[in-house]
């Protein structure tokens, strides 16, 4: 079927890692898509997660089926996405709760339609937790951490508590060679992914408040605060190396909490034998958080905090 691929007539066809785009401006090939992933789905129906990886570029541009409906080649891009567009929404129909991401390089492939369709989205290739975190925190300013797919990898030199603390800014994930981390490396995991349980839904379904900017400070702070004020999750990061290890970070005043309600803070995500460095033996107000706020003591030992805010009577 060479009229199912984008191609040149008069031009040998590029193979970039040893494939073909399919030209899904054409309806039947449209149903071919389709009945692949149908068929999938069937032959396994405990299938509970696609990635939907988008690796070939599109060379040599032509579509053999607008030039046969006579419409201009410079409509490809457009009629190519509008097919993509039908056989996610013919999918999504027949399988509307099965979790897919959307991946490439780079975020050039995730916009507002492709949300119907996907669950969530990868920001970029680029995994090193320092580079996560601007991209990260740019990405949030178009769509929320819901749909941001942060996974921790082998990527960096950085801790495992650095790189997993990064990575729960949004939807976290683990691309990692569990055989290959130390004991200590495993343990951590198996905590924080307990811990990144029981904070999830405040930082899925949470109002995100930016506390401080990674653009202008050496350091950066959000928080997600469940919009009833009860609990929040507070993530700090220190940004470059220049602080000695006893050095503290300004305070970080938070916001979305109740002024009146009283908080108690519980630093997370520890490493083995780490100690934390946010006191927890102390019920604060709602005010004197948002107002006064709270000393994270970011430094080089402990370049990330990760802090649960509960409402307490």
């Amino acid at each position: 079927h060479k009229d199912w691929v984008i191609r040149q007539p008069n031009r040998k066809e590029y193979y970039f890692r040893n494939q073909l785009v399919l030209d899904l401006a054409n309806p039947e090939v449209q149903q071919f898509v389709f009945s692949v992933l149908d068929t999938l789905l069937t032959k396994n129906p405990t299938l509970a997660f696609i990635k939907w990886d988008c690796n070939a570029v599109i060379y040599n541009a032509h579509s053999a089926y607008l030039q046969k409906k006579n419409i201009p080649q410079s409509h490809l891009y457009v009629e190519y996405v509008k097919g993509l567009y039908q056989v996610l929404e013919k999918f999504r129909k027949k399988y509307p709760d099965i979790h897919m991401m959307l991946c490439s390089g780079g975020g050039g492939r995730a916009d507002y339609k492709a949300l119907s369709y996907f669950t969530e989205f990868w920001p970029s290739d680029n995994t090193d937790p320092y580079e996560r975190i601007y991209i990260q925190w740019e990405n949030s300013l178009f769509f929320p951490a819901i749909t941001s797919c942060n996974h921790v990898t082998d990527w960096s030199k950085a801790s495992m508590k650095f790189r997993t603390d990064v990575a729960m800014m949004g939807k976290a994930g683990f691309d990692i060679v569990v055989d290959k981390l130390s004991a200590n490396d495993k343990n951590f995991a198996i905590g924080a992914i307990r811990d990144y349980k029981s904070v999830s839904n405040t930082i899925w379904h949470g109002d995100m408040y930016r506390l401080v900017n990674p653009w202008k400070n050496n350091s950066a702070s959000l928080m997600y605060a469940a919009p009833d004020g009860n609990n929040a999750v507070v993530f700090n990061y220190l940004t470059n190396r220049r602080y000695s290890n006893n050095h503290s970070a300004e305070p970080v005043k938070l916001k979305g909490l109740d002024p009146s309600k009283n908080y108690q803070l519980k630093e997370i995500n520890l490493y083995p034998g780490q100690k934390p460095v946010v006191s927890t033996d102390k019920v604060l107000s709602g005010d004197f958080l948002m107002n006064v706020g709270v000393n994270m003591r970011l430094s080089q030992s402990h370049p990330s905090v990760v802090v649960q805010v509960q409402a307490v009577p």
